[in-house]
């Protein structure tokens, strides 16, 4: 009976011990399931954003352009006061401008666009730039001057840069368009 009885005291200590692994692989699995799960969330989150922002910026992109078919010539951006309104020659800036200068898209110096978007942490802004009038070639065929003559014809063009930010203050997106009329 001795040795019966410490056969089977081993087998309940090793039954014990494999339980214990199993249950620890067990934790570590569920674990990383969980880590995974948080990381495909935030993922999921951060790209939510950033096509809100980017939306957001488009949506002043637009408003731009239909600012910009309201302006008769270059005179609003020759003001002593258009760099207060957001409205810039080209001439004012270097070749290659820092859109990121600080302060530059919280100060009064930007257009705060109207349309207003919904669930986005800042309202998007904007600027434009007067680039230079272009003299269009004659379009002997009249491609696209369809309704006009074919001589050729002054272009106003300008540089739109609107900055939005999405549902977190952390997402930007910048994007810059160029306008004729």
């Amino acid at each position: 009976m001795k040795m019966n009885q410490k056969r089977i005291d081993r087998q309940a200590g090793v039954v014990l011990v494999f339980c214990l692994v199993m249950l620890l692989l067990l934790t570590m699995l569920g674990l990383s399931g969980v880590q995974s799960t948080s990381m495909q969330e935030r993922m999921a989150r951060n790209a939510r954003d950033v096509n809100l922002a980017f939306q957001a910026t488009e949506a002043a992109i637009r408003d731009a352009e239909k600012f910009l078919e309201t302006v008769n010539g270059v005179g609003p951006f020759q003001t002593a006061n258009a760099n207060d309104n957001g409205l810039y020659l080209e001439a004012d800036f270097d070749e290659l401008p820092n859109w990121r200068i600080d302060g530059l898209w919280e100060g009064a110096q930007v257009i705060t666009a109207p349309t207003q978007i919904p669930g986005v942490a800042v309202q998007p802004k904007y600027i434009i730039e007067y680039v230079r009038t272009a003299t269009s070639d004659p379009d002997t065929l009249n491609i696209d001057n369809i309704g006009q003559d074919t001589g050729g014809g002054l272009v106003d063009i300008y540089r739109v840069t609107a900055y939005g930010t999405g549902g977190s203050p952390t997402s930007h997106v910048m994007i810059q368009s160029t306008y004729g009329i």
